[in-house]
């Protein structure tokens, strides 16, 4: 069960990866709830069903262009997969990349992703949505090895 269960959570990555919003949708159950927690605009929120969920992709690519997704390590157990990774975007409307190093949850029911929650770099997606919170252009200072200990504000005068 737990390599089937890391099996769907590997072709979910495809779908998104290929952009394929209607193969990742099929993929959930019908009651799916889609958790990311945080204020970042167009982001965080919780999505109860697939209409939701298809609607937070939506609105993710209509607001952020994602560069690079990697997700590295899959660790399942039972119906619950947990995958760590890192991913590069840049925020459409302030031109502002962001990095982030990221753990995300998935709890499977029926062969269908039942529960999604991901826990993630947060300041540094705000930080990319607002245009004056850091003195350059990458507001993380995350890379897919770095641990993001280093950030650069601009102080306010």
């Amino acid at each position: 069960m737990s390599e089937r269960n890391k099996h769907l959570v590997k072709n979910l990555y495809a779908a998104f990866t290929h952009r394929d919003i209607p193969a990742l949708l099929a993929m959930l159950s019908e009651d799916v709830i889609w958790r990311l927690p945080g204020k970042v605009p167009y982001y965080s929120g919780i999505y109860q069903g697939r209409g939701s969920v298809a609607g937070f992709f939506e609105n993710l690519d209509a607001h952020v262009a994602i560069e690079a997704f990697e997700p590295r390590d899959f660790i399942a157990d039972e119906d619950r997969v947990v995958v760590t990774g890192w991913s590069r975007g840049q925020v459409k409307s302030t031109h502002r990349r962001f990095n982030n190093r990221w753990v995300m949850f998935f709890l499977i029911r029926d062969g269908k992703i039942a529960k999604f929650e991901e826990y993630a770099d947060t300041q540094a997606l705000v930080a990319a949505h607002e245009a004056s919170y850091y003195a350059d252009t990458d507001s993380s200072a995350h890379g897919p090895g770095g641990n993001g200990s280093t950030i650069h504000r601009e102080l306010p005068s």
